[in-house]
């Protein structure tokens, strides 16, 4: 039995641990397992706490025995991306400088998770202070895509994304600053969920931008990320960027119901330049939504074409200055990657900042307006397909273009406009998944993820698995 529960979604295990049909114990030890079976091939994990996930699960077993049934994650076992800070426990940053780094505090999401019941089972693997795509760790290794053991997962979140994919956990946290979520959601074929900006708090979180920065669910299903979404957010006072909303019911709203609703495609921007095959699979999945009792509007967004640039030196200014300090003092202990951007980032002046922010200021109006005309805005989520590790280029069309610049175009927008955006796995090209990107208006998370679900529902993916799932 054990082994059949990898792999499996939350809203598939959990009803049978309230039901108490399977306990919190197997399936953490199943997965405990099958990380000890992957990790060697995949290597997502910078530490797993097997005693401790045990004596974690035993507690979640014996409280829902008693008829404490906490929530949809609880008793269920999740690695967590290690820039989340674990009270009395190392955050690496997957870093060098930080290899020693404890915190004296739990990350608020964390805290949350806890009150909900998981169990815990380790620290996953990142690009190095999530500046990067590709999780091609220079101190630690490189994160393997299941899918392809040659390729990248995406990154900043790859060991998330991978973990995910491979079934070593059952969900996870990652972080989004420029795509960090959604990367590798598409790349390794799952569900990546960048919510709106302030929505969720980020205290306990290591910085890479301030003003950029997310942190999301990435879940096997739409359901699991509205789950784990609906536990996660609300306001936060020791987060200054938190914001308060009305509490939402997530789960609630995901019906897959989308007769009426309006989808915005941009043409100029987001599907320019993109893999013939990516696209094609993209606009076949917007027909399905047609079929479903959708329309299509398409909508202009002028201001796009700066986005790249106010991106680029609003997330090279702000990290800069976070590491300038250590710059200074050890610059030979970052990675060579990592440590050019952070040199690069000392480069734009206040002016180049200042601009770039009014560029942004202007980006979120036209979004806000393309909104008052659509619901929900789809795309591709990455441009192109992931490529070699060690490769810092990527195919776009038999054409060789630089994959960092590509590989963000699509995702960017997304952080520095602080806009919700849903990655949803949309099939596959040359044996890789592919994902489809939705985004909506800001705290319209309810409204991507129905429409998520209701194309994942059609089975785009044909219910394939990575190899070490089979």
């Amino acid at each position: 039995m054990s082994k059949e529960l990898i792999g499996k979604p939350v809203e598939t295990l959990a009803p049978l641990i309230e039901k108490k049909e399977i306990s919190p114990v197997e399936l953490t030890e199943a997965i405990l397992d099958h990380i000890e079976k992957t990790e060697g091939t995949i290597n997502a994990f910078m530490e797993v706490y097997r005693e401790e996930a045990l004596e974690n699960a035993k507690k979640a077993e014996e409280e829902i025995a008693n008829g404490t049934y906490r929530s949809m994650y609880h008793g269920i076992p999740m690695a967590i991306k290690d820039n989340v800070y674990f009270k009395d426990k190392v955050s690496t940053m997957s870093s060098k400088i930080h290899k020693d780094f404890v915190s004296n505090h739990d990350a608020t999401v964390i805290t949350k998770l806890r009150e909900a019941g998981v169990v815990f089972t380790g620290k996953l693997s990142m690009h190095e202070y999530a500046w990067g795509i590709t999780n091609n760790n220079p101190h630690y290794g490189a994160v393997k895509n299941p899918w392809n053991y040659e390729k990248i997962p995406g990154g900043s979140s790859g060991g998330s994304g991978a973990a995910v994919a491979v079934g070593s956990t059952v969900a996870s946290l990652g972080t989004d600053t420029a795509g960090s979520i959604r990367i590798p959601s598409s790349a390794c074929g799952i569900v990546g969920l960048k919510q709106t900006h302030g929505l969720v708090s980020k205290y306990g979180v290591y910085p890479l931008a301030w003003t950029l920065d997310h942190v999301g669910p990435m879940t096997q299903t739409v359901k699991d990320a509205a789950g784990l979404l609906q536990i996660i957010a609300g306001y936060d006072k020791n987060d200054p960027t938190s914001v308060k909303v009305p509490e939402e019911n997530y789960l609630a709203q995901v019906t897959g119901d989308v007769k009426g609703l309006v989808i915005g495609i941009n043409e100029d921007y987001f599907f320019h330049e993109v893999d013939d095959e990516i696209e094609t699979l993209v606009r076949g999945a917007i027909e399905t939504l047609v079929d479903q009792g959708a329309t299509t509007k398409e909508v202009k967004i002028p201001m796009l074409k700066y986005a790249e640039w106010a991106e680029l030196v609003t997330s090279l200014s702000e990290a800069s200055a976070i590491h300038h300090s250590d710059m200074l003092t050890r610059p030979d202990d970052f990675g060579h990657d990592i440590r050019m951007l952070f040199e690069l980032g000392e480069l734009p002046s206040a002016v180049d900042y200042l601009q770039a922010q009014q560029v942004r200021r202007q980006l979120k109006h036209e979004f806000t307006k393309a909104f008052d005309e659509v619901d929900i805005m789809i795309m591709p989520t990455l441009p192109v397909l992931p490529n070699d590790i060690g490769d810092d280029w990527a195919d776009l069309n038999g054409k060789k273009v630089d994959l960092i610049d590509n590989i963000i175009r699509f995702t960017g927008p997304g952080n520095l406009t602080g806009l919700p955006g849903l990655s949803v796995p949309c099939g596959f090209s040359k044996g890789l998944p592919v994902g489809l990107q939705i985004m909506g208006p800001a705290f319209g998370e309810a409204a991507i993820l129905n429409a998520g679900y209701a194309f994942e529902k059609t089975n785009p993916m044909g219910g394939k698995k990575p190899a070490l799932l089979k």
